[in-house]
């Protein structure tokens, strides 16, 4: 069975994708900045990779010289490497060190390389975004098999939603806007299953259910067992605040753009898996 190297390992994702490659009987190499934290269980239900992970690497993913040789000995490669809440800048970590991966998987001869990236990354008007699109089009450029994975939204970021709830008020910015949110174990399943195949292609992808925000609210009021209210928030007053915050904090505001952008326009993908979020509610509430 081939080796594959997850990067962004202890992210979300990423811990459903090493869980995913063991359990079919691969290699897994993990690369992570902190070993401890990687055996410990992860936010909204993501596993801890103790007796999953086969090699590791240690480092920083933003060091050239770290990067340079991690794809000695390694078939595949999977990265979920990303900025998650804004603190980096998504130039240094979802396209530059993504590209030096990507440099190292081509100076190793790796098999294949897949990015997850993020549904209609091209058409959001955000740094991330952008960010992002650029990876896509220098993986694309690649000589080797490649796999762009775009998922609308995920289970871990609905729990926004239920957090809200849980204080009795969700804000909403277009509650007829439709989603459809994927876990990460139907996410890392989708992902796992492309390479399997060794297919080259570009996917967006989604959960199994279409969900409007309106509906996501009701959802955690229901989860949450109370009659928590919704209020909608008008576009012009959420670009207001956008801006107000990039004045004071530009790497917050442009994932605040980001996700203002999500609520406001359909994002559903191709409808994948078999979880179901009302069930992911109901946990996390218990």
């Amino acid at each position: 069975m081939p080796t594959t190297l997850v990067a962004g390992a202890t992210g979300y994702l990423g811990r459903f994708l090493v869980k995913e490659l063991h359990e079919r009987g691969g290699g897994v190499k993990a690369v992570v900045r902190d070993y401890q934290r990687a055996l410990e269980v992860g936010p909204h239900g993501a596993p801890s990779l103790a007796g999953l992970v086969d090699r590791w690497a240690i480092g920083d993913m933003k060091d050239p010289s770290f990067v340079a040789d991690l794809c000695i000995d390694v078939d595949d490669v999977i990265t979920a490497l990303g900025v998650t809440r804004g603190s980096a800048s998504p130039w240094d970590v979802d396209f530059r060190a993504n590209a030096l991966l990507l440099r190292s998987a081509q100076a190793f001869g790796v098999r294949q390389f897949c990015a997850v990236n993020v549904l209609h990354s091209q058409r959001i008007p955000t740094q991330l975004t952008r960010a992002k699109s650029a990876l896509e089009r220098l993986v694309e450029q690649s000589e080797l098999v490649t796999q762009v994975v775009n998922p609308t939204a995920y289970f871990s970021d609905m729990m926004q939603i239920l957090q809200m709830a849980q204080r009795g008020r969700v804000f909403l910015l277009r509650p007829e806007v439709c989603i459809n949110p994927i876990s990460g174990q139907d996410l890392a399943q989708f992902c796992v299953d492309k390479q399997e195949r060794l297919v080259q292609g570009n996917w967006d992808v989604g959960g199994p259910e279409v969900f409007t925000w309106q509906d996501l609210a009701r959802c955690a009021a229901d989860a949450v067992d109370r009659n928590s209210r919704t209020t909608v928030i008008p576009m012009s007053i959420f670009d207001w605040g956008a801006s107000f915050v990039r004045r004071i904090k530009p790497r917050q505001a442009d994932m605040m753009r980001f996700l203002g952008w999500v609520m406001s326009h359909d994002c559903v993908g191709a409808l994948h898996g078999t979880e179901h979020l009302e069930d992911a509610f109901v946990a996390r509430a218990g």
